[in-house]
């Protein structure tokens, strides 16, 4: 009872920090925190295949990268088009090839999959490299302004302005999670683990793996374009380099094994630690990739399950040796 009283003072007080935070931080900081709640967001549904199914992907930038597109295109071919259908079809695109591609992604595992999700990728990175007419190419779509949120005529909130845009993305984006976190407790969650575990045994029983490998592929590839499309939004500019490179293939892959691939909530603090790292090292450096690298090597090295498993670890050693006490 006093562990869920605290659970909830500390999500009350994280909430009035939220909301209090535009008035404590100037744009700059906003506009990197949002980042990393946006990211925070990628990277949980790459975590999904990789901690709760146990196949790990090297090119999930090509759903993020989908849904920053699609964002661009409505926004710049459709005018008047409004702001949330607008995301929304950015996430049923990436969903879409999803669903194009898992007829042959359910079928492999292991290496193979991490290759084809990366072959499929740099196939998406090179065709809107090439059609400029379209993409944009290297130099990108930019969204000269976003539309107004509108809700059933009642209200119409101004999207342009940082302010309102911050308090937006912070409720979808944790609207968002909430679902996922949700989808993880309900007994198709518990399916996806158990075929993670002993997927012969889930076999034996009766459950269509292939079936179970595809909805959760799906899933994870339309909130990954949910993400995309409200990271497209808060840059207001969609390339290649940024949702579709290499660099944006492998950021969620670090992210959720610096953070805790097991956890749910790894993938979030991976995120933190990342922008935080990236924010100071910047100052001294343009070197952030080697500093990556080696965060990221000794995390692999010394805390395999993260720095969430680390503390899970520290804390079970405390009350052992406490009890023996």
């Amino acid at each position: 009872m006093r562990t869920k009283l605290l659970t909830w003072i500390l999500w009350g007080l994280v909430i009035i920090l939220l909301f209090f935070l535009p008035k404590l931080v100037n744009l700059y900081y906003l506009s990197l925190f949002l980042g990393f709640v946006i990211y925070s967001l990628y990277a949980v549904t790459l975590n999904l295949l990789l901690g709760y199914m146990g196949v790990l992907s090297f090119g999930h930038a090509m759903f993020f990268g989908t849904g920053a597109y699609t964002v661009a295109l409505l926004l710049k071919h459709i005018q008047g088009i409004p702001l949330l259908p607008t995301i929304l079809l950015g996430g049923l695109a990436a969903g879409l090839l999803a669903v194009i591609l898992s007829p042959l992604l359910v079928r492999v595992s292991g290496t193979a999959f991490a290759m084809l999700t990366l072959a499929f990728s740099q196939l998406i990175f090179v065709a809107a490299l090439k059609f400029r007419e379209v993409t944009g190419g290297e130099d990108g779509i930019g969204l000269a302004s976003l539309p107004p949120l509108k809700l059933l005529g009642l209200f119409s909130v101004d999207m342009n302005d940082k302010i309102n845009f911050y308090y937006f993305a912070i409720i979808f984006v944790a609207l968002c999670l909430f679902l996922l976190w949700f989808y993880t407790k309900t007994p198709f969650g518990s399916l996806i683990v158990g075929v993670r575990d002993n997927a012969l045994r889930m076999d034996y029983l009766g459950f269509n793996l292939s079936h179970i490998r595809a909805i959760n592929l799906i899933v994870s590839g339309t909130f990954a374009g949910l993400a995309g499309a409200t990271h497209g939004m808060l840059m207001k500019l969609v390339s290649t380099v940024g949702v579709l490179d290499i660099g944006t293939c492998f950021k969620p892959l670090m992210m959720a094994y610096i953070g805790g691939v097991g956890s749910f909530f790894g993938p979030i603090l991976g995120s933190g630690i990342l922008h935080i790292l990236e924010d100071v090292v910047i100052r001294f450096t343009d070197r952030i990739g080697l500093v990556n690298g080696t965060i990221f090597v000794l995390v692999v090295l010394f805390a395999p399950q993260g720095l969430i498993g680390l503390f899970n670890t520290v804390k079970a050693k405390w009350f052992q040796k406490e009890k023996v006490s």
